[in-house]
């Protein structure tokens, strides 16, 4: 997924960047010291994808300064994670952003156009899980990546997610979003020939010790070729799935 540095390199072969030129890009300074914040500019070179900013926790002043120093480095595409509604509003009357309220997701510049292999499913247990798969979901969407929801299909109502088998069979990698007893990964696991992104939700009532037997029964999943990422962690899910579906094209 290494994209920036083979585009630098595919400039330089085809003659559109000099040499110098393309040495001075990766050159950059890797980070700056923002007294708050140190944004890794060389993210992208090394990983492919420029760093992405938590906003929970953030003042929506660190926010606008963070991404200021990211777009004077030529960064213009950027990821903002758990941003509240507030801080979105505050930090749009200076940068516009795109913002869903959902899942809290926020960017700036446009979306690209999907390259990936193939398409990643987003399968979520019930409506309360939406926000939580939405992160995933739309994270896959701004790394380029062509996103299939199938939403309230979990393990109580199993005809609804057999309805979407073409769906799941034709999927390159499938992102399973579900509390309570966290059973919709190995359920998804059993049916796929794709790798299964499990990713356990806070929902459910008390014993589920928000979204800890979750996150156990993914963890403890019988299927072959599930794995698991943290309680709620759209964002990491959304991007290992990237991931996975750029793995062919970088080859």
């Amino acid at each position: 997924m290494n994209t920036q540095a083979r585009r630098i390199l595919e400039d330089v072969k085809n003659g559109s960047i000099s040499v110098d030129d393309a040495l001075l890009q990766l050159k950059t300074e890797p980070f700056e010291d923002l007294g708050y914040a140190k944004p890794d500019y060389h993210r992208a070179v090394r990983q492919g994808a420029a760093e992405v900013i938590y906003g929970e926790g953030k003042t929506p002043e660190q926010i606008i300064g963070i991404i200021k120093a990211m777009q004077q480095k030529g960064q213009q595409r950027i990821l903002v994670t758990r941003l509240s509604e507030q801080s979105a509003q505050a930090v749009s009357q200076e940068i516009p952003l795109h913002y869903d309220s959902v899942s809290r997701l926020a960017y700036t510049g446009s979306l690209p156009e999907p390259d990936g292999i193939g398409r990643i499913v987003v399968a979520a247990g019930g409506t309360s899980d939406i926000p939580v798969a939405e992160e995933a979901a739309q994270t896959a969407e701004f790394f380029g990546n062509e996103v299939v929801r199938l939403y309230d299909v979990g393990v109580s109502g199993l005809h609804r997610l057999l309805s979407h088998k073409e769906e799941i069979m034709s999927a390159s990698v499938i992102i399973a979003a579900a509390g309570m007893e966290g059973a919709l990964a190995s359920v998804v696991g059993g049916l796929a020939d794709c790798p299964v992104i499990a990713l356990p939700t806070s929902v459910g009532y008390g014993a589920s010790f928000g979204g800890l037997s979750a996150l156990l029964a993914m963890l403890n999943s019988c299927a072959s070729g599930v794995c698991t990422v943290n309680i709620d962690n759209g964002f990491g899910a959304g991007y290992l799935a990237g991931m996975i579906n750029h793995m062919e094209v970088n080859k």
